[in-house]
């Protein structure tokens, strides 16, 4: 595509996909596969939950990476590699490092105290009530925690440069000039052999040190985004299988979690984890597609609305993990029903989020940090995208 083309639908699909972490996250609480494990997870809860909540983690962050390769591509065409480098210093590198202890020390703040005060706490938060007790201190879990994909950020920011190096783009080329249908089905085949080295469904490759499994998996979506700002025919290829992309998807899916039993049991053999993790890989790509697709439909439009949502949407997510947990905490000795208790909590941790950016950040440094010169909300010239991320 041009430099200078208009890809509205690109930032705003990006900030919904951002937002739905949120609504991911919120849904935790109540999910039974996660009561175990989650230090919020409520007493009340729905298998609906886990049915809803990781069809959407299928999808979100594979398309946040194929969205973040697609901006890497654009800023390479607008600015070459030395300026793809000075953005990402600037915008995922720097509020990596300002961000994450504050966010964590909040989170653990959060989470002692509710483990000390809670009445009816979570299994997770019962333990750390008696680990503390036994040690005196929280236990140690180093970790990005929910911005670990700033940390993969940066990395592919350095594969993108060994890539141009090896002249490695070639490769791409040759797999964007292969039929439509034939890219559906490799695709996923690609990036299944991962996702068998992880659980289903994969879990957040959070921890300091990074996971191959996750270079592998996040790696191909992102170089899929970087080749599609630079065969955008591509998509105009996939637009007829739009409908079976969805519907392929939604199979895919159901498939895995009624085998499953909702993910609660093991597969019983190697074949059955391969042939879990290629359901799985369907599922996220065919949906990354269809969301693709659906945007250049119904996206494009300019909006102030969406802007202002685009804008924001980086912020709230840097900041709605400790604002969910502080409201989800002081919800699990309320006799409500968990729809409620769901609800509530996601209103009003995007509530406090999104003041928070347009009262505390957007005209600030951290919103010049974040988000680069704050845009006007019509402007008088189509915009090519956001820089950031």
């Amino acid at each position: 595509m041009q430099t200078g083309e208009r890809v509205h639908h690109m930032d705003n699909l990006r900030a919904l996909a951002m937002l739905a972490g949120v609504v991911f996250h919120a849904a935790l609480a109540y999910s039974p596969l996660m009561h175990p494990v989650w230090p919020a997870a409520d007493a009340g809860g729905s298998r609906t939950v886990d049915a809803v909540a990781w069809f959407m983690h299928m999808f979100r962050m594979p398309l946040f990476f194929a969205l973040a390769g697609y901006f890497a591509a654009l800023l390479v065409a607008r600015r070459g590699m030395a300026g793809l480098f000075r953005n990402r210093c600037a915008r995922v590198l720097l509020p990596l490092a300002l961000f994450t202890p504050p966010v964590l020390a909040s989170m653990a703040w959060l989470t002692e105290h509710a483990a000390d005060t809670v009445m009816r706490p979570s299994p997770a938060l019962a333990w750390i009530r008696t680990y503390v007790d036994q040690h005196g201190a929280m236990p140690s879990m180093p970790g990005w925690a929910h911005l670990w994909f700033l940390f993969y950020l940066a990395l592919f920011t350095l594969m993108v440069w060994v890539a141009s190096t090896l002249e490695l783009g070639r490769i791409g080329n040759r797999i964007a000039a292969m039929p439509a249908t034939m890219l559906v089905v490799l695709f996923p085949f690609l990036t299944a052999p991962a996702l068998a080295l992880v659980g289903t469904p994969w879990p957040a490759p959070e921890f300091f040190i990074p996971a191959l499994w996750a270079l592998a998996f996040f790696g191909l979506y992102f170089a899929f985004g970087y080749q599609l700002f630079h065969h955008g025919a591509l998509l105009d290829r996939l637009r007829s299988l739009s409908p079976f992309l969805l519907a392929g998807a939604v199979i895919s899916y159901g498939v895995l979690f009624r085998w499953t039993d909702g993910f609660m049991d093991a597969p019983p053999s190697a074949v059955a984890r391969g042939v879990r993790a290629l359901l799985e890989a369907c599922a996220g790509f065919w949906m990354t597609l269809w969301c693709l697709l659906a945007a250049r439909r119904w996206l494009r439009s300019r909006s102030a609305t969406m802007r202002w949502l685009a804008d924001s949407a980086y912020w709230v997510y840097i900041v709605h993990l400790p604002v969910l947990l502080a409201v989800q905490y002081r919800l699990l000795d309320m006799p409500l029903h968990w729809i409620v208790k769901f609800v509530s909590s996601l209103i009003v941790t995007l509530l406090v989020s999104f003041a928070s950016y347009q009262w505390l950040v957007r005209r600030t440094v951290i919103g010049r940090l974040l988000n680069g010169t704050v845009r006007p909300s019509t402007p008088p010239v189509a915009m090519v995208g956001t820089d950031t991320l």
